[in-house]
Parts: C-alpha cells; structure tokens; sequence
C-alpha cells in the first residue's frame, strides 16, 4: 500500500512522561502489538540504557516480527566526546533496532544554557552522533529539539543544526515545537522554508500546550512535512503531544492523505480505549473520534434529523474509525430519542406513540429528581421495556437488611436479604467487605439456584455523586453501578437520601439486566440450596 504520510508513535517513550502514566515493560509489549496492528510505521520504545524496563522492553521486542520499526531514542553525544565511546549511543546500537531518534538542540539558548557549550561543539555532535549511527547500519531521525523558538531567536543557526544532522547522513528531519507554543500560521511559514532549504525529508512533533498540537501538525503537513510524531489519546509531558487519534483520520478523512488502510483506521477506537485501559487512564469521553462522546446525540430536534440522515449532525460515518452512534435519552431528549431506542431493542412502536410521550414524561420526572440515564444505559432499557409492556421483573423484594459491626479492629459487613422468585420466598444472609459488596453476595446467593448464570457477572465500577451539597449527610445521591459478564458491560442508576437504598436500586437494575432472557431453571436441588444457605418459606 502507498503511503502518503509516515506514522511515528511515541506513546512508549514521550507519552509515559504524562503525569499519572506508568507502564510496565509487559504493558509497553502489549500496546507495541497494538500499535503494529493499527499500522503505524515506527514505535518508539524508549532509551534501551536509561532504566531496566526499557531494557527488558528492547530485549523481549527484539525476537519479535512486526511491520512497524521498533526504534530506540536518545541524544547526541556528551559535549568534548567522541560517538563511538557514548554508553547511550553504543547501547542504542547494541539493542538490536533498525531505527533510532537522536534528540539534539537547535535553540542557541539551549546551546549555552542548558548544556553549556559552544554553538560549533553542538554542530559537531549532531554530526558526530547521526554519523555514529549511519555507519551502524541504523536509519536515523534527527529531533530538533526546540526548533521552532530556536529559529524565531537565530533561523541561520536553527537550520545550521538541521543541515549538519543531513550532512552526516540523518533519514529525517524533524522539527519539534517542543514548548508548545507557536501558531499553526507560524509553524507553515517555517516548514515551507525548511523543506525548501533541506534535501532530506520532513517531520514533525508538536506539543499541545496552547491547544495547537493537532493544528499544528496538520499545517505541517501542508507545508511539507511527511513524518507525524505524535501519541495515542495525547499522553505526554506537560498538556501532551500531539494526539494520533485525531491525527490520523484528519489527514486520512479530511485531507486524502493515506496513512493506514481503512481496515486498520476502523480499529482506531478500539486502540484508544485499548491504550487508554492499559495505561489506567480515563479517557475522555468527549475526544474526538474515538471518545464514547463523539457520536452521541441528546436533543431531539438533532436526533430526529439523525434518523432521516446521519449527516445532518456527524461530520464522518463513526464506523470509519471504529466508533458507533450513541442516541442519549434525557430530560432533553424528544419522542425522536425514545423511538430510536426502543427500535435497537426490537420493541414494537408502530402504534405506541403515546407510550413514548409517556416515557418522556417519566424521564423528565425521574431526571428532576437526580436520576441520569446517559451513564445508565442498562436502567434506560428496563425502564422503556417495562413502558411497552415487556415484563423484565426477575424477582421481587420482600425486604432486606444490613448489619455493619467493628470488631478487632475490623469492619464487617453483613446483608440480610429477602425476596420472592416465582412464587418462592427465598431468605439469604451474606457477609462483605462493605455494605454494597455484602447486598451483591446475598442476593447472588439467593438467586444463583434459580439463574445459575448468575455467577457469570461481575461489578466492575462503583461511582457516588452528591447531588446537593447543601445538604451536607442528608443529601440525595446517586449511585451508578458498571457489571460485565466478560463479553458486554453495562451500567445502572439508582437515586435515594440513603446511600444504602440507591445501591440497592441500582444493584437489582444491573441484576434484572443480566438475567432479562434467562430461563428460570428447576429449583429441586435441595442439598445445594442447603449448602448455599437458602431458606424457602
């Protein structure tokens, strides 16, 4: 496949200088497999000699078979040195890579401030370094630190740096905005320049500290460049680099520049969300593209124009990038939005009009007194089957109750449930190692004889909003619980003054979700049903 624009990921090596993001070498492996399967053309994986995860990172990658160019970072050599005897580079070159970035100033500020020299030593180890490197057979890509600033201070010297790393053989050229703040005009006008005045191809590697990155990029790329350096979600220093997710899909989408095949951009999203998991991150719903956010419609007026044409309100198709549309039901929300939902769910609407202006009606109730169900999709869609006349209740309460003792320096939570399945009274008590993991003990205890698949589920998530501060300990809150059963997730709302009872509203939610379409299985295994507690009455 022709490539119009080469993909660089530094998500390994400059997004882990995010704050709050650390990656252990197995999770940097796992994501470089990733990153292969989405199709960029280099991983940078960090300094193969600055720490023993970044080595263990190298030796493991290098037995690995991957499209993508695994490739190794580091600076120009130590001022008054020769290459062949820098333990950095002589380490990149022992870590088995085909390709290495060198970090090397181009700001004269940088020059005698921060390392300290003169500006003709600095010329001389760019030079020294990439030469190192050439003649070890490595490719070599030159990041001109600070080159933006370095040429708004001294543009001779800047491109004096830009033209000594091609002189000793350097592949490409890229220029960094490492502060991150010049303008998209101003980063065009001066990579117009560079790729007319430099005989090596072009990148470039944007920060996002004015909220430019993307932009900036992009301008780049107008003016020449042919090399994005960028990582997955933005992670990096600072307020991160330039987003890839973005990246991608605007020069694929938008500017018919190829990067990746489509099947590879379809995986997009998942790669996002993928990173982001392993990363412990939370991402952004909102993001663009990717973000659970970024195809999802409220009002009604737009989501009855979304079900005439999805493109009166979506700028691409989502599944382009792997995203899917999301029709949200709220207090805003038209008989549109309800229709929308109860069709995925295959209800029968033909003549049910009213129900759904009665649905609206109820949601715009239940909202007003703090329920959400944007973040509660699995609460939504009890409460629109119950509304069409869909009877989704699995079991009914009787009663329960809750017992917190400290003791030994220990607390201990015990839940006492009651509830009837079918016709049977069923009596459970569980202990946990809080009030709501006691509830979820008890009634899976209860109800695991009658739905066995019960044990399939797990809580993923467990959220607590106030909603009137004001209120201090008497305040209402909500409560949103996430359940998996390994294949899907979904999450449920419950909303009360005692913390207690909208757990337990929104623990019965994720529980009738998951049992909606099992069948009820016979109830004759009395030695179990002794063994695990149970008491028919």
């Amino acid at each position: 496949m022709k490539v119009d624009i080469s993909v660089f990921d530094t998500t390994l090596r400059d997004g882990t200088q995010g704050e709050g993001i650390s990656l252990s070498a197995e999770d940097k492996v796992k994501i470089a497999l990733k990153l292969d399967q989405l199709g960029v053309h280099y991983i940078e994986g960090g300094n193969p000699g600055s720490n023993s995860k970044d080595i263990e990172f190298f030796r493991r990658m290098r037995d690995m078979k991957l499209n993508a160019k695994i490739t190794a970072f580091g600076s120009t050599r130590r001022k008054n040195s020769q290459a062949d005897q820098d333990t950095s580079l002589v380490r990149i070159v022992e870590s088995g890579v085909r390709a290495a970035t060198l970090v090397g100033k181009s700001w004269d500020f940088h020059v005698t401030t921060a390392l300290q020299t003169t500006l003709e030593e600095n010329l001389a180890m760019i030079y020294d370094s990439f030469a190192f490197l050439k003649r070890r057979g490595l490719e070599a890509i030159y990041d001109a630190e600070h080159f933006f600033d370095g040429y708004k201070h001294n543009p001779e010297y800047a491109l004096a740096c830009l033209r000594k790393a091609a002189e000793a053989g350097a592949d490409w050229i890229v220029l960094c905005d490492t502060n991150g703040g010049t303008l998209p005009n101003e980063i065009y006008e001066i990579v117009s320049r560079v790729a007319k005045e430099v005989d090596k191809p072009i990148g470039i590697h944007t920060h996002n500290d004015c909220e430019l990155a993307v932009a900036n990029t992009l301008a780049a790329v107008q003016a020449g460049a042919r090399q994005v350096q960028g990582t997955i979600n933005g992670y990096g220093e600072r307020c991160g680099n330039a987003n890839l997710c973005s990246i991608i899909p605007n020069l694929q989408l938008k500017m018919g520049l190829r990067c990746i095949s489509d099947e590879q951009l379809a995986q997009l999203t998942s790669v996002a969300r993928y990173v982001s998991e392993i990363a412990n991150a939370v991402m952004p719903v909102g993001q663009p593209y990717v973000g659970n956010a970024a195809f999802a419609h409220k009002g009604g007026i737009h989501v009855s124009a979304i079900l005439k044409d999805p493109k009166t309100y979506e700028h691409i198709q989502p599944e382009l990038v792997g995203n899917q549309r999301r029709i949200l039901v709220s207090e805003l929300a038209g008989q549109s939005n309800i229709i929308h939902k109860a069709q995925e769910m295959g209800l029968d609407i033909s003549s049910g009009n009213e129900r759904a202006r009665a649905v609206i009606e109820k949601i715009k109730i239940l909202e007003h007194e703090g329920y959400s169900f944007e973040g509660a999709d699995a609460s939504l869609e009890l409460l629109l089957r119950d509304a069409f006349g869909e009877q989704t209740q699995i079991f009914k309460l009787e009663s329960f109750k809750m017992l917190v003792e400290k003791s030994d320096g220990r607390m201990v939570s015990e839940a006492i449930v009651k509830i009837n399945v079918g016709g049977d009274i069923v009596y459970t008590a569980a202990e946990g190692n809080g009030p709501v993991n006691a509830l979820d003990n008890a009634l899976r205890k209860a109800l695991v004889q009658y739905y066995p698949e019960i044990m399939n589920i797990a809580l993923t998530d467990y959220k607590v909003r106030v909603l009137d501060e004001k209120d201090a300990t008497a305040a209402k809150v909500r409560v949103l619980i996430e359940t998996t059963d390994f294949k899907n997730t979904w999450s449920t709302v419950g909303v009360s003054d005692n913390v207690i009872e909208a757990s337990w509203e929104a623990l019965v939610d994720s529980f009738r979700y998951a049992l909606m379409n099992c069948k009820k299985t016979p109830a004759a295994q009395e030695d179990k049903r002794e063994q695990l507690g149970i008491v028919n009455h």
